[in-house]
């Protein structure tokens, strides 16, 4: 049996973002296996349970997200290399900036190759902090020389990539892909579903998807929504974080609590999406977000910092705006409760989707997967780019 082994920070971002590469890999006849920090686990308790479920052989590994956790991460590089020793796989994928590190070291190390990095958003960009580029960027540069395929899903990384004295090529792919047509065929009985989140069925409901982090930025929402004063509207929040209490005591200090919902970690996001009416993602920082291409597909406008990936997704829209800017959001959460070119907007998404659809990004991945680890090519119509 081939093996190919995957490394990550942690488990779930396998289960979030890896499992369709995981089944292309898996019908190539690969067994699949994975190393992560599952006892580091804290938002996805069932995440070694469910890769399982889907075949993958799970190891533990004591990675840690952050560089200076530096005992943690040198420990992994030792357990990543003897796992490597002992199953002679045929390749590594790694993902998030720490499993790159650990893993791409583990791998010269051990001497395993081909070696593929997806970066799903460099901690590098533009506008990102000096402190960023010392340390990512020159880790990235010098990794390079142990990667064969760097793999990107945003213009802006990729164009980065390039300038990589890598050991193989840069690829980009349209992200990880969405299954366009399962999400905007879901049918929710809107009633019912804003009697059961406990929004009236008049509100004009706003809503946001991803972890109660900085990063995120949903306290600039909150406060924007404040000021914005739109009459009976309200602001979902699906996901668990740090700063939970903390958006939940901004929300009261403006007056703005019975608003605000702090909805948790949820598996009906589809659905929920369907009972609202515009959808907010105001990060500071993100590789191609999932949770804006699914809303897109759900037929919400979207309201959306202007980073990279989401001027990949969102090139025509007037909803765009700098993501520490309250003002100019507040301004484009009155104008979408309006209706102001809301219809224009769901169109351009509509069709810009197409190119990020999940059949369209399996064949990509399949196409790389074949090139670099086999050393040969699909007779798909592949549109990746390369170096």
């Amino acid at each position: 049996m081939k093996k190919i082994l995957f490394v990550t920070h942690n488990g779930r971002f396998l289960v979030q973002f890896e499992l369709n590469d995981i089944r292309i890999l898996q019908e190539m006849g690969y067994e699949v296996h994975c190393a992560t920090n599952f006892k580091g686990e804290f938002m996805r308790a069932d995440a070694e349970t469910t890769l399982k479920e889907h075949g993958v052989i799970c190891h533990q590994v004591d990675i840690e997200r952050s560089p200076a956790k530096l005992k943690s991460n040198y420990r992994a590089y030792k357990q990543i290399k003897t796992l490597m020793k002992k199953e002679c796989f045929e390749a590594l994928h790694c993902h998030t900036p720490m499993g790159g590190v650990v893993g791409r070291l583990a791998a010269n190390a051990a001497h395993t190759a081909p070696v593929l990095y997806t970066a799903h958003g460099f901690h590098f960009y533009k506008g990102c902090p000096l402190k960023n580029r010392l340390i990512y960027q020159t880790a990235e540069t010098f990794l390079a020389h142990y990667t064969d395929a760097q793999i990107t899903i945003n213009q802006e990384d990729y164009a980065a990539a390039q300038k990589f004295p890598l050991r193989g090529k840069a690829y980009y792919v349209p992200g990880i892909g969405v299954d366009v047509k399962k999400i905007s065929s879901v049918q929710v009985d809107r009633a019912t579903k804003r009697a059961e989140l406990g929004i009236p069925q008049d509100a004009f409901v706003f809503i946001s998807v991803g972890e109660l982090n900085e990063n995120k930025n949903h306290s600039t929402v909150i406060r924007a929504l404040a000021k914005a004063d739109i009459a009976n509207s309200y602001y979902l929040i699906c996901g668990e974080g740090k700063l939970k209490q903390q958006h939940f005591e901004l929300a009261q200090k403006l007056g703005f609590s019975e608003k605000v919902k702090l909805l948790g970690f949820r598996t009906d996001v589809s659905e929920i999406l369907r009972a609202c009416d515009c959808f907010v993602f105001p990060s500071f920082r993100e590789g191609l977000s999932v949770s804006l291409m699914e809303a897109m597909a759900a037929g919400l406008p979207c309201i959306a910092s202007r980073i990279r990936g989401n001027v990949d997704l969102l090139k025509e829209s007037r909803y765009l705006f700098e993501p520490a800017d309250g003002s100019a959001l507040c301004q484009l959460l009155k104008d979408a409760a309006n209706g102001v070119q809301t219809e224009q907007e769901c169109a351009q998404n509509r069709e810009m989707l197409k190119r990020y659809d999940i059949e369209n990004v399996s064949k990509e991945m399949r196409s790389i997967y074949s090139a670099v680890i086999e050393g040969t090519t699909t007779n798909e119509n592949s549109t990746s780019i390369k170096k």
